[in-house]
């Protein structure tokens, strides 16, 4: 009986997947370091979920000036995404190069069952998107889109609140996002050289900041497309942005509800915020940790409630953790989640359409 029992517990233990390998990091490669936001990842040393394992960059100096900042060995550094992905086999590439080379990024993961996240937006046109989730769906990988907005407590109590009906039926959204220009920032040249290219970018501000707005309004109205999309774009500082926008305004219409857009490269400040308008009552998410509530009284009057949110719990709080989460099948993100193919797709129908209708002059009709 005794021997019986022992024969059972060893055959169940076989049964269960590797519990070391389980516990081993995530294998992460990096495709491109131009893309400034690649300091989350080289910044998060004293986090153990993720390894980095290899780096595609073929500016050296670029490469170094990093190495040197946070100390890992150049020898990670390789010229090509092939010629990493051959030696150090990753589980998963973030990538950090321009929004044109995603694609390509796709391109080369997706056959070889290796998971990939970019930054926000998901490509540089609606074609690159669908091509890229097209080869996503094939090869049964994860794409994900990271936006640092998602990891914002407000914007997810914000949206609770409003599926609760706490300020009745949604009537317009208003989500502002930018700063004051890259050019005023002091941000390396690796990262302009491309981010005021209309090719390499996409656009200006209107793509650079226009995919915060269009990526939370989807999400709020779960997934659905707008049914026209009106934008204006601007010009206001032509000798930092000859190539491209740096301020633009688009208008969002729904049976229901309208949404407006404020991406700019001109406010005096950074911001990141978004206002959610009922029918009795209004959210304010100010910024990630500050939320208001104002509930309507009589005419003009309200009565307002201010709240400091704690941050999301891990893994929501940092969007690397989230994707070794989601490789290693310990959480199931909900469909249209803002990280989602599905979400990202109808961002960048919003944001061909906001370039279309800018250029042309006239509001552009959703096809449904």
């Amino acid at each position: 009986m005794h021997r019986t029992i022992i024969a059972l517990i060893f055959a169940t233990l076989l049964t269960i997947p590797n519990a070391k390998a389980q516990e081993e990091p995530l294998r992460l490669g990096i495709a491109g370091l131009t893309h400034t936001h690649v300091h989350w990842i080289l910044g998060r040393a004293d986090k153990t979920d993720v390894k980095i394992v290899g780096m595609v960059e073929p500016n050296r100096d670029l490469a170094q000036r990093y190495a040197d900042q946070y100390g890992y060995s150049m020898d990670l550094v390789y010229n090509t995404l092939d010629e990493m992905i051959a030696d150090t086999k990753p589980e998963a590439v973030a990538a950090f190069g321009t929004i044109y080379a995603h694609l390509e990024v796709v391109e080369q993961c997706a056959p070889k069952g290796i998971h990939v996240m970019v930054e926000k937006p998901m490509a540089v046109s609606l074609d690159h998107a669908q091509k890229m989730a097209a080869l996503a769906q094939k090869h049964n990988i994860h794409l994900l889109t990271n936006y640092e907005t998602t990891w914002y407590p407000t914007n997810h109590r914000a949206k609770e609140l409003l599926d609760e009906g706490k300020i009745g039926a949604l009537r317009k959204v208003i989500v502002r996002d930018g700063h004051r220009g890259p050019a005023k920032l002091g941000i390396n040249q690796e990262f302009l050289d491309w981010l005021f290219d209309p090719v390499e970018n996409g656009g200006g501000a209107i793509m650079d900041f226009g995919c915060y707005g269009a990526n939370l309004m989807t999400w709020l109205r779960n997934g659905e497309r707008p049914n026209t999309v009106t934008a204006v774009t601007q010009q206001l500082q032509a000798e930092n942005n000859p190539k491209v926008d740096d301020d633009a305004t688009i208008i969002l219409t729904y049976d229901d509800a309208q949404a407006i857009l404020e991406p700019s490269w001109n406010w005096p400040m950074g911001r990141k915020d978004m206002e959610i308008y009922g029918l009795t009552g209004a959210i304010y998410a100010d910024n990630r940790n500050t939320l208001r509530i104002r509930m309507a009284e009589g005419y003009d009057g309200y009565n307002e409630e201010k709240f400091t949110l704690e941050e999301r719990p891990a893994p929501f709080n940092d969007p690397f953790s989230v994707l070794e989460a989601v490789v290693r099948n310990k959480i199931q993100l909900p469909a249209n989640n803002l990280y989602s193919v599905a979400n990202n797709l109808v961002v960048m129908e919003i944001l061909d359409a906001a370039r279309k209708s800018a250029k042309k002059g006239k509001t552009i009709t959703i096809k449904k």
